[in-house]
C-alpha cells in the first residue's frame, strides 16, 4: 500500500471551482423555460458543460493535488470520457426541468441524474490511472453514493423548487459541497499500489500536461462565473429596485399601470417575437411565478411577462385576484370549482388553455375562502 496525502491549497481549489461551475450552471438557465426552444437547447447546452465541466475539473485539480511516492500518469482516452460522462449526464437532468412541466418526479430524477454523472466521473476517472492501482473499500464506495444521491437531489430541489436568486445560491451551496464531499469521501476509502513493469498502453498524460488542460478549463469556468455574476447582481439590483416601488405605488397613483375604461382593469404586458402586447387583467384566470418573471394564464394561451410576482401582486392589489401560493395568483372571477383539503386546497378553473387548477396553500387558504365567499 502506498500512503497518499493532499495539497491543502488545491484542495481549497477545488471547492472554489465546484462552488462556481455550480452558480454558473445553474444561474445561466434562470428563466429559460420561458424562452423559445432555441435559445433555451442553447442555455442548456452551455449550463451542460459548466456543470460537468465543473465536476472533471474539480476532480482533477484535486488529484493533482494528491502526492504518492512513486510516478503516475493517466490514459487520456479515459480521462476525457470522464469528462464526456459528466457532461451528458448533466445535460440530461437539465433537459427534464427545462423542457416539459416541472413535476417533482421530474425534479428528482434529474438530481439523481447528476449524482450518477458525479460517481461515474469520479470512478472513470481514477480508472485512467497509469502506474499505480486504485483499491476501493466498499464503505468508501456505499457512503460516497449516498452522499451523491441524497445531496444531488436536494440541491436540485432547492434550485428548481422555485426559481428565486436565493434558491440558486442555496442550491449553488449544496452542489458544489456534494462534488467536493463525494471526491474527498471516496478517496479517504481508496488506497493505492504500485503496478511492477507494465508498460502504459495509448495515448497517456503526465502530471504536467493534464495540469495545463486542467488550468485552461478551470479559467473558462472562472471568466463563465464572472459574467454570469455580473447579470445575477443587476438582477438582484432590479429586485431590490422593483421592492421599492411596490412599497411606494400605493402612495403614488402615477405609478400605476395603465388602467382601462373598466374600473379595476389593469392592463398587463407579455412579450412575443419580440413584441410587446397588452392583455386586460380580467380576462386573465392565473399568473404563475418564473424566477424573476411570470406567466399570465389567457384563453389565447400562456404568455410570458416581463414584470415580477411581487410587482404583479401590487398591481393587481385592487382586482379580483389574490394569492393562493407564493407562486400563484387566482383571478376569483373564473373560479369554477373550490376542493378544501386538509390544510390546503385547489381552484378549478373550465376551459383554460394550459391551465385546468392552481394550488392554495395553507398560508392563504383563509384568504382565499373569504374572497370566493365559502
Amino acid at each position: 500500500m502506498l500512503e497518499h496525502g493532499h495539497n491543502v491549497y488545491l484542495v481549497i481549489a477545488s471547492l472554489a471551482i465546484a462552488l462556481m461551475s455550480g452558480f454558473t450552471g445553474l444561474t445561466l438557465t434562470q428563466g429559460a423555460s420561458a424562452m423559445g426552444v432555441a435559445r433555451r437547447k442553447l442555455l442548456v447546452s452551455m449550463s451542460a458543460v459548466a456543470l460537468g465541466g465543473g465536476i472533471w475539473s474539480m476532480h482533477f485539480v484535486a488529484m493533482l493535488g494528491m502526492t504518492l511516492p512513486v510516478t503516475f500518469h493517466y490514459n487520456a482516452l479515459v480521462t476525457m470520457m470522464s469528462a464526456f460522462v459528466a457532461i451528458l449526464l448533466t445535460g440530461i437532468a437539465l433537459l427534464l426541468v427545462h423542457f416539459g412541466e416541472r413535476t417533482p418526479k421530474r425534479i428528482t430524477f434529474a438530481g439523481l441524474c447528476v449524482a450518477v454523472g458525479i460517481l461515474a466521473m469520479h470512478y472513470l476517472g481514477m480508472s485512467g490511472i497509469q502506474g499505480v492501482k486504485p483499491l476501493y473499500s466498499g464503505l468508501g464506495i456505499v457512503v460516497a453514493v449516498v452522499v451523491s444521491l441524497v445531496l444531488c437531489t436536494a440541491s436540485f430541489w432547492i434550485s428548481y423548487g422555485n426559481r428565486g436568486s436565493r434558491n440558486i445560491l442555496f442550491g449553488t451551496l449544496v452542489f458544489g459541497t456534494t462534488v467536493v464531499a463525494v471526491h474527498y469521501i471516496a478517496m479517504a476509502g481508496t488506497h493505492f499500489v504500485k503496478i511492477e513493469g507494465v508498460q502504459s498502453s495509448g495515448l497517456w498524460l503526465s502530471k504536467e500536461v493534464l495540469a495545463f488542460g486542467v488550468t485552461l478549463s478551470s479559467f473558462v469556468i472562472s471568466g463563465a462565473f464572472l459574467l454570469v455574476g455580473v447579470t445575477f447582481a443587476a438582477s438582484l439590483s432590479k429586485t431590490h429596485l422593483e421592492d421599492s416601488a411596490k412599497q411606494s405605488s400605493a402612495a403614488d397613483t402615477d405609478t400605476e399601470a395603465p388602467v382601462s375604461d373598466s374600473q379595476n382593469v389593469i392592463r398587463i404586458p407579455y412579450e412575443s417575437d419580440g413584441k410587446t402586447s397588452f392583455v386586460d387583467s380580467n380576462d386573465v384566470v392565473s399568473v404563475q411565478a418564473e424566477g424573476r418573471y411570470t406567466f399570465l394564464y389567457h384563453p389565447t394561451g400562456r404568455l410570458f411577462c416581463p414584470w415580477s410576482i411581487s410587482v404583479m401582486e401590487t398591481r393587481l392589489a385592487k382586482t379580483s385576484f389574490v394569492k393562493g401560493h407564493r407562486s400563484f395568483l387566482i383571478n376569483t372571477d373564473h373560479v369554477t370549482l373550490f376542493e378544501r383539503k386538509k390544510d390546503n386546497g385547489v381552484c378549478f378553473f373550465d376551459g383554460t388553455a394550459h391551465l385546468d387548477q392552481a394550488p392554495v396553500s395553507r398560508s392563504y387558504l383563509k384568504e382565499v375562502r373569504k374572497r370566493l365567499g365559502v
